[in-house]
């Protein structure tokens, strides 16, 4: 173990694996929340129209709060350890959020105390905070619908396979030069898929949504991922200086030529 954590490597791989893995399972579970983002921004919502869908404001699921993160960790993982080191993450990625809402599942069917459902939720000194029942909340809060797991496991490993491929494809034609070129251009590719996806199979054929009203929410939703791209786009470049100086020139290069080229 200590000639594990001895090597940079090793170590620059966890940490981003780390983020990665934690991120990717704790957008999942926050994700129930739906919130508005110019509310929280402090201005009214917008009313914008796709599709002949109109009153659509930036109503976002929280776990897209996480996402920027994700996308810093995808492309440093992209860049140091290329294909092999994505799939590998996002294939544990899927099979711990699989494990993680089979014991969530369990969870919700064991018994609950009867202290704990009726009483305990009503303890707080604030009556806005009060639960009646907190095994219905508890349900609710993390007794997420299969169709939902399922459009966004199958969206997330999509849109990671898409990511890697684009991100190469353009390292391979443009080098080592325009970082934001293949970090942007990969994210607007496989994000365009992710957002769709996602909602086509949680909510058009798993709720019977109707697609227009799918499509219009997805446009939505891609336009936020896209602006926040864009704007991530310094974080890219100070978090490649920081590896590069951890790592220093020599490993940094290494790195980046096995993850182009295997």
């Amino acid at each position: 173990m200590a000639h594990i954590l001895s090597n940079k490597v090793n170590k620059l791989f966890l940490v981003l694996g780390g983020f990665f893995v934690a991120n990717a399972i704790i957008a999942e579970f926050i994700g129930i929340k739906i919130f508005s983002l110019e509310k929280t921004l402090g201005f009214e919502p917008l009313n914008m129209e796709f599709f002949g869908v109109g009153g659509l404001g930036f109503s976002l699921t929280a776990g897209v709060l996480l996402w920027p993160v994700v996308f810093v960790m995808t492309d440093l993982i992209n860049e140091y350890f290329g294909n092999k080191g994505v799939r590998f993450l996002s294939f544990m990625v899927v099979g711990l959020i699989i494990y993680a809402f089979l014991m969530v599942y369990f969870a919700i069917w064991i018994k609950p105390d009867s202290w704990w459902q009726d009483v305990s939720g009503t303890l707080s000194n604030d009556p806005g905070m009060h639960v009646k029942d907190m095994n219905v909340a508890f349900r609710k809060i993390f007794g997420q619908g299969l169709w939902i797991i399922m459009g966004s496991l199958v969206a997330f490993l999509i849109g990671q396979i898409v990511d890697v491929f684009v991100f190469h494809s353009i390292k391979k034609v443009t080098g080592e030069k325009n970082l934001w070129l293949r970090a942007t251009g990969s994210t607007f590719i496989s994000q365009f898929i992710d957002s769709f996806v996602v909602l086509i199979i949680a909510f058009y054929i798993g709720n019977d949504w109707d697609l227009v009203r799918v499509l219009a929410i997805g446009s939505v939703n891609y336009i936020y991922k896209l602006v926040m791209a864009i704007v991530l786009t310094p974080v890219i470049y100070g978090a490649h200086y920081a590896i590069e100086k951890y790592l220093g020139h020599d490993d940094s290069e290494r790195l980046k030529k096995q993850a182009m080229y295997n």
